[in-house]
C-alpha cells in the first residue's frame, strides 16, 4: 500500500498521538513508513500538522503539495490552511467544530468555522463529524483524536486495519484510558461506515 496521510489540528487535540498512532499501525501491517510533524506554537493551539507516507514510494518524510490521499482534520480553519496537501481525488475528514484561536479574543471577527465548511463543502470530498457531537458520550472532546482516526479507518479511507488501530491504540495510550479510548475509536469507525452508505 502506498499512502500519503496529513493529520492537522492545533496544539492540545491529540494531533501528535494520531499521527503516531496511525504510522505504528501501518508499520505493524508490514508498511514502511516515514512520519513528520512541523508545530508552531503547539502549546498555545497553535497549528500543528503531522505527516505520513507509507509505502515503497515515499522518500522523504514530507508530504508534497497535492500528494495527500487523506486529509484529517481537527478543525475546520486548519482543513483550509493545509487543503493545498490533498490531492484531487483525496478525502478529507473534518471536525466541523471550530477551535478559536487567542487572536480571536481580541479581535471579536466571529470566526466559527461555518465558512470554511461551507467552502470545504464546494472544493473536495469530505466526511464531516462533530467533535461537540461524537464525544458527548465520553464526557471529553479529547477523545476526538482517536474518534477521528476510527471515523477514517471506518470510511475505508485510511488503509489501515481496525484491529492494527486498535492494537496500537491500546499499547500507546495510558492503561486507564485504553478501554474508553478503544470504545471512542469503535464509534467512530461506525460513524465512518455510515458515511460510507
Amino acid at each position: 500500500m502506498n499512502k500519503d496521510i496529513l493529520i492537522c489540528g492545533t496544539g492540545g487535540q491529540g494531533t501528535v498521538l494520531a499521527s503516531k498512532i496511525t504510522a505504528a499501525a501501518a508499520m505493524r501491517e508490514g508498511s514502511r513508513v516515514h512520519s513528520a510533524e512541523t508545530i508552531g506554537m503547539a502549546q498555545r493551539g497553535g497549528s500543528v500538522t503531522s505527516h505520513i507516507r507509507i509505502g515503497d514510494e515515499a522518500f522523504s518524510p514530507l508530504i508534497p503539495c497535492g500528494n495527500a490521499d487523506v486529509l484529517l482534520a481537527f478543525e475546520p480553519g486548519e482543513a483550509v490552511r493545509n487543503l493545498k496537501y490533498l490531492k484531487k481525488n483525496g478525502v478529507a475528514v473534518v471536525n466541523t467544530a471550530a477551535v478559536r484561536p487567542v487572536t480571536e479574543s481580541l479581535n471579536e471577527t466571529g470566526y466559527d468555522g461555518s465558512e470554511q465548511v461551507e467552502y470545504l463543502k464546494r472544493k473536495h470530498d469530505c466526511v464531516f463529524v462533530s467533535s461537540d457531537e461524537v464525544c458527548a458520550p465520553f464526557g471529553s472532546t479529547k477523545f476526538f483524536n482517536i474518534i477521528i482516526l476510527g471515523v477514517a479507518a471506518g470510511s475505508g479511507r485510511l488503509g489501515i486495519s481496525k484491529e492494527a488501530l486498535l492494537a496500537e491504540i491500546e499499547k500507546q495510550v495510558p492503561p486507564k484510558f485504553a478501554e474508553t479510548n478503544k470504545k471512542s475509536f469503535l464509534a467512530g469507525f461506525e460513524t465512518g461506515e455510515k458515511a460510507l452508505k
